[in-house]
Order: structure tokens, then C-alpha cells, then sequence
């Protein structure tokens, strides 16, 4: 039964990786908000990026309903950082009717640092479209980010 997989965790804790491998594993469609921004955007929305996110991710929302229809599962990658936006997310797909999962990626902090230097590393030299992630970006997002507790989490990834 086709069903709809959020991947949630820190910046950089690697979600997009984990989205990837689970896309091969459930035969699924993969939606990255990170993506299409990237794709159209580039590294300069500047201070309309956070805007231009909420419209590419309520899109991909009313999106999903459609691959579920057709009997294909979805991956949302774009980090869920807010328990608001998670309960919102499965209230919508509860409305629809649609099983929805919660994969929460745990990283240590250390583990994370490595993550983000190799991440700027290759960001730096052009070799992959990814969000270059200084100290203050991350920690922005680092300060919006709330913890899933153990009853919103239907997997937990430990890193």
C-alpha cells in the first residue's frame, strides 16, 4: 500500500541521503523542496528564500495525494524541523486518508560538524547543488528546529 514517508532531522544530519536510499528501497517518488529551489533559485533567494519554501512545499503537499492515488509511496525531504508543520502534515494526510510515517534522522554533534565541512567542501568546488552551510545559517536553523518526541516518530535513524 502506497504511503507518504517525511524525513525529518537537523540541517545537514543527512536526510537527503537517507531519502535516496529509502526512494531505491520503497520504489517511491522523491519530493525535495531543497531541490527545486536550488534548481530555480540557486544559492540567492536572499531574503525571500524562507518564503519561496513555504509555496514549493505547500505545492509538493497537494501534490502527494496524486502519487498516492496511482499506488506510488512519496518521500517528503525538507527536514520538518517544527512540530507545528509535522502535525499539520500528518493531519492533512490523515484527512486524505493516506498512511503517513515520520523518519527522524538523530545526529551527534560531532558526527554533524564532519557532515557540514565535507558538505561545504564540495558545495565550495561546485561539484553537487547543496545549500552552503555557515555558522550562522546553521545556527538559525539549528534554533528552529524542536526535537520529535518519541510518539511522532515512526523510525528513528541514530547517526
Amino acid at each position: 500500500m502506497a504511503k507518504v514517508i517525511m524525513i525529518c532531522g537537523k540541517v545537514c544530519s543527512g536526510k537527503s541521503t537517507y531519502a535516496e536510499k529509502l526512494r531505491k528501497k520503497e520504489n517511491a517518488v522523491l519530493l525535495s523542496a531543497d531541490e527545486i529551489m536550488l534548481s530555480i533559485f540557486g544559492q540567492n533567494t536572499g531574503e525571500k528564500h524562507d518564503e519561496y519554501s513555504e509555496k514549493i512545499k505547500s505545492f509538493l503537499l497537494s501534490k502527494t495525494p496524486e502519487f498516492i492515488d496511482i499506488g506510488t509511496s512519496v518521500i517528503l525531504d525538507w527536514g520538518f524541523w517544527t512540530r507545528h508543520e509535522r502535525n499539520f502534515t500528518r493531519d492533512f494526510f490523515q484527512s486524505c486518508n493516506i498512511k503517513c510515517e515520520i523518519h527522524y534522522i538523530d545526529i551527534s554533534d560531532e558526527i554533524r560538524k564532519r557532515c557540514i565541512n565535507k558538505r561545504n567542501n564540495i558545495t565550495s568546488d561546485g561539484k553537487y547543488n547543496v545549500y552552503f552551510v555557515d555558522d550562522g545559517l546553521m545556527k538559525k536553523c539549528d534554533s528552529v528546529f524542536e526535537v520529535p518526541d518519541e510518539n511522532e516518530t515512526d523510525v528513528l535513524i541514530s547517526v
